[in-house]
């Protein structure tokens, strides 16, 4: 059984700005181009699922429009990290106290003052991977870097970074597919 997890094509945000929640743009000829890379590769019966967030829900369409055979569900537990009144912000010009504030109780504070928690985040994103592996069915989610990152995370049996150093640093390009298999899953 696998899951895979796409990342959507790049945003119309300013470079360096926090977008978690924020439901900004992205560029039809991108999301086209990622959608006609994608839906070629998918096998039969795999479950599309899509975080509510336009720049995600638009390359699930446009992978449905390509394989209309395919089932296609939205799941707000796979949208991005909400950070709050950091949310549009230039992620330089948020102050370094704030910054350091939050990772420095990573697990428990609130980005941006009134921003999820770590721990919802992830107890979000957990409820629906633990529902994926109930499924026992492959599935493609298209979301964040955010959610990949937790996915991550819990395959590794990790429920939730407790601290900054736990979440992986690796870059997810956007329009990138990871796969995750079920026997690669250690438990918590």
């Amino acid at each position: 059984m696998k899951l895979g997890l796409v990342r959507h094509a790049e945003t119309t945000a300013a470079a360096g700005s926090c977008y978690g929640r924020t439901d900004v743009g992205v560029p039809a000829e991108a999301t086209r181009a990622i959608a006609e890379r994608i839906a070629p590769s998918l096998p039969a019966g795999i479950e599309l699922v899509s975080s509510p967030l336009q720049r995600c829900a638009l390359l699930a369409q446009a992978i449905a429009a390509l394989r209309p055979e395919l089932p296609l569900r939205v799941d707000p537990r796979i949208a991005e990290m909400d950070f709050g009144a950091w949310e549009g912000c230039d992620w330089r010009s948020i102050e370094r106290a704030e910054f350091d504030a939050w990772t420095g109780a990573f697990a428990d504070s609130r980005p941006g003052g009134h921003g999820e928690s770590t721990r919802e985040f992830m107890g979000r994103v957990g409820e629906a991977f633990d529902e994926w592996r109930a499924t026992a069915r492959d599935a493609l989610w298209i979301t964040h870097a955010g959610v990949i990152r937790a996915v991550w995370l819990l395959r590794d049996g990790l429920r939730c970074a407790e601290r900054a150093d736990q979440w992986p640093s690796r870059p997810i390009a956007f329009g990138e597919w990871v796969v995750v298999e079920s026997m690669d899953i250690r438990q918590a």
